[in-house]
């Protein structure tokens, strides 16, 4: 009859409606996967070498450069330590993308491609922005120590 659906047993295939749904393993997976790529990607370099950055980083804000690269290491390792844990996520959501947009705007002018570009602190800050807005999730330390997640 016209108007009918005609049904593909293929749909629920292509819908993917056989996985099983969890916002919260979503949400762990996603700061665990962050977190630890924006630390070991990022922050360790800045950590290890601290001292020998001192001279040379930048300062795209104008409090100094040791301030800045403080800054830096707080936004690329601890925080991204405290998001794969789930622990005080959405402040560290903030400390990381507040240093991301930081990154992308003002030390790579704002750039998606070519030299120099700030591609990578770009979808990092969409990741903040993400664990900002939606909290840590049922599976996070926030969650056990009855924090809203």
């Amino acid at each position: 009859m016209p108007g009918d659906r005609v049904r593909f047993p293929a749909m629920k295939f292509l819908h993917l409606n056989f996985l099983p749904r969890s916002t919260d393993l979503a949400l762990l997976v996603l700061r665990v996967w962050f977190g630890l790529s924006l630390l070991v990607l990022h922050g360790w370099m800045k950590l290890a070498n601290f001292g020998t950055l001192l001279e040379k980083f930048s300062d795209p804000v104008g409090v100094g450069r040791p301030v800045s690269l403080v800054l830096a290491v707080g936004g690329e390792v601890v925080c991204p330590a405290l998001l794969a844990l789930g622990l005080f996520t959405r402040v560290a959501a903030l400390g990381a993308g507040t240093i991301m947009a930081t990154a992308f705007w003002l030390v790579h002018g704002h750039k998606l491609s070519g030299p120099g570009n700030g591609e990578l602190a770009f979808l990092f800050l969409g990741a903040c922005v993400t664990l900002f807005v939606a909290g840590a999730g049922r599976y996070s330390i926030d969650a056990k120590i009855g924090a809203r997640a």
